[in-house]
């Protein structure tokens, strides 16, 4: 996956709250006595002992089998299932322009808030956005392909068949910003800095990795304890790289807007706190001729300018204050391209289909709150939620319905269990339909069927209430076992969002629920969201075409006690966790399918969230000067690959 998609994936805990916005998070503590790295100053010494010292635990030695007999091969990529489509002589990706010439700039619209920080890596402060341009990774993604990975740090990689372990030789030329040489040393130190003090993410998405070595300067291994996880070598493949030396002598676990050198195509050239990041191209990086990077990282200046209200962002944007936007908003999209710019051409329009599945978007019912443990009051709160009005009066009927957390995939449920679904299920029934009050999760079918009407939909919903035990009482539902009203609030730091959740709180109100909506500033937000201190927030649950360890930050009970983990409603349930756990350890395409269908049933008869809605494409619009290739690579827009006409760029200017 490209750059963007890694930190997607890897920093989901940063995105998901302010863009949709986009972070991640979860599980054990590492053992960092036998993890720390080697010193510098004795590398030879340290190295030869190492390997001596661990010939029994660590498989082979440099590029061997665990008998030290048959050669490991090095290669130039790895892919997740199968081998790499693009062969070791590759020039560059197929869709960029190798030609693509330098300069310009491109203007982003940063909405939601403000930013105290350009450390992404931890889990204080709010990080600035476009932070991962000035990171490189061992290897990088074609958005060509599901899952591939090629040479970027590193030059070839040895990955033992039996995956205990996986090694990486770097590139003698690769450079920090500063000068200073990216060695084995750095790789080290990165691991054990994000696992030791950085978001609690990192400890575990990097659980797997049992430890890691300085070979030499340039050669480096990781040894897994996890040898079941098809993804776990490809995921250390994607690791950022960050400078020893400098993070040696700073204080790492603190916000910072002090700029520091990254390795990648990009650094930080201007810090306006609060209000705009600006990225300045690197003339001199140092991996500007790779095959992963030719015709990449084309435009000069990367700009986020920051909004704390999407129609000031709106209007900024027709105004060439910025130049790129990703419309989520469908009322915006269908009438709100009157304005003169575009009518003259000025500003295009690009419809992307998404191949990947659709995002789930959806109220979360936090389920620290006794109020929630039950799921027939979480069933019938969802069944307030009238999509079908909202689309056909807000949306301009944009979008669709989202059922599953795996939507338009091959990896969504339906129907009734599969035989195959029902060998992952039947040995959790009792814990399931413990936890459900329920068996319907075996019994039917996919999606769950309700009515369409909102009268019938309140009457069930009212129904489901009475059932864990509530009684409507002058209006106002009690429980009728504490004498406690039904009361609820939701939680925004966005107001545009407010036309979604009104007619939700009004449905719920009809049912005598107490409701209310507080919509706070990005900094409380964050603070209350990481304590959860909330009843229902808005969240987001990004998938790729090849879910993994990430699946751990969502859902499961280790991830429910880790703050600011992604797993938003404090999920714990055992059963849940075994079926993560059988996600992750999925040997082929069709084994991990299966699992995720599991998955995916479970979630669902869950009620855990309220889902939302989705288009299954990216509306994207942009002041018409710059230059790409179509179409775009299968799955993901790769907007490094885009240039500006820069001749083009200065008669915007001048009719601006």
């Amino acid at each position: 996956m490209p750059r963007g998609v890694f930190f997607a994936k890897t920093l989901l805990f940063v995105s998901c709250l302010v863009f949709n916005a986009s972070a991640l998070a979860i599980e054990q503590t590492p053992d960092t006595e036998a993890s720390s790295y080697v010193d510098k100053d004795n590398v030879e010494r340290i190295s030869v002992e190492r390997i001596s010292v661990d010939r029994n635990s660590v498989v082979g030695d440099l590029n061997t089998d665990e008998n030290n007999v048959v050669p490991v091969e090095t290669v130039h990529g790895l892919s997740l299932y199968d081998s790499p489509e693009l062969p070791e002589d590759f020039a560059y990706f197929p869709h960029v322009n190798p030609d693509a010439p330098k300069g310009g700039t491109i203007t982003h619209t940063a909405v939601g808030g403000s930013f105290d920080s350009i450390n992404p890596f931890i889990i204080r402060g709010t990080p600035a956005s476009g932070i991962s341009q000035i990171y490189d990774t061992l290897m990088a993604s074609n958005p060509g392909e599901p899952f591939s990975l090629y040479g970027l740090l590193a030059e070839g990689v040895r990955l033992d068949p039996d995956r205990h372990w996986i090694e990486f030789d770097l590139r003698p030329e690769a450079r920090f910003q500063d000068g200073e040489p990216v060695t084995a040393y750095d790789v080290v130190f990165t691991l054990n800095l994000l696992r030791e003090k950085g978001n609690p993410f990192y400890a575990s998405y990097y659980a797997g990795v049992a430890d890691v070595i300085a070979l030499n300067e340039h050669q480096v291994r990781f040894t897994f304890n996890d040898t079941e996880s098809r993804e776990l070598p490809l995921i250390v493949a994607q690791l950022p790289i960050l400078p020893r030396h400098y993070w040696d002598q700073h204080e790492f676990t603190s916000p910072t807007l002090v700029t520091h050198p990254g390795s990648g195509p990009y650094r930080i050239s201007d810090v306006v706190p609060g209000r705009r990041i600006t990225f300045q191209r690197d003339e001199n990086y140092w991996g500007k001729d790779l095959p992963v990077n030719v015709g990449r990282y084309n435009i000069d200046r990367i700009v986020y300018d920051y909004y704390r209200d999407r129609d000031i962002a709106w209007e900024a944007f027709k105004a060439g204050l910025t130049d790129f936007r990703e419309d989520a908003r469908a009322a915006t999209w269908a009438i709100g391209y009157d304005f003169p710019a575009y009518e003259e051409g000025l500003v295009k329009r690009l419809t992307v289909p998404d191949v990947n599945p659709s995002m789930m978007q959806a109220f979360v019912f936090n389920l620290r709150q006794q109020k929630f443990q039950d799921p027939r009051v979480r069933e019938a709160l969802s069944l307030t939620f009238d999509f079908p009005w909202l689309n056909t009066n807000i949306f301009y009927d944009a979008y669709k319905r989202t059922e599953s957390f795996f939507q338009n995939s091959e990896m969504e449920a339906t129907g009734l269990p599969s035989a195959e679904e029902l060998g992952l299920l039947e040995p959790l029934r009792e814990e399931l339909e413990s936890s459900l009050h329920s068996d319907r999760l075996f019994t039917e079918a996919l999606p769950i069927d309700t009515p369409t009407d909102l009268r019938e939909r309140l009457r069930l919903a009212l129904s489901l209430l009475r059932e864990a035990g509530y009684a409507v009482e002058d209006g106002v539902l009690v429980n009728q076992q504490t004498g406690e009203p039904l009361s609820l609030e939701v939680l925004l730091y966005d107001s545009g969002l407010e036309r979604v959740v009104q007619p939700m709180l009004r449905n719920m109100a009809r049912l005598g629920v107490q409701t209310s909506l507080r919509i706070v500033d990005i900094n409380q937000y964050l603070n209350r969201q990481r304590n959860y201190d909330y009843d229902i927030v808005i969240s987001h649950f990004p998938q790729s075409n090849n879910p993994g360890n990430e699946q751990r930050d969502y859902w499961t009970s280790a991830a429910a006690e880790a703050p600011q983990s992604r797993n938003r409603m404090s999920l714990a349930n055992p059963a849940i966790d075994s079926l993560v756990e059988t996600l992750i350890r999925a040997d082929g395409r069709a084994e991990l399918d299966t699992a995720t269908r599991a998955l995916d049933r479970v979630l669902r008869w869950g009620f855990y969230v309220i889902p939302h809605y989705h288009s299954g494409e990216k509306r994207i619009a942009v002041w018409d000067k710059f230059g790409y290739r179509e179409p775009f690579p299968a799955y993901g827009m790769d907007l490094d690959a885009w240039w500006v006409d820069t001749e083009r760029e200065a008669e915007l200017q001048r009719r601006r």
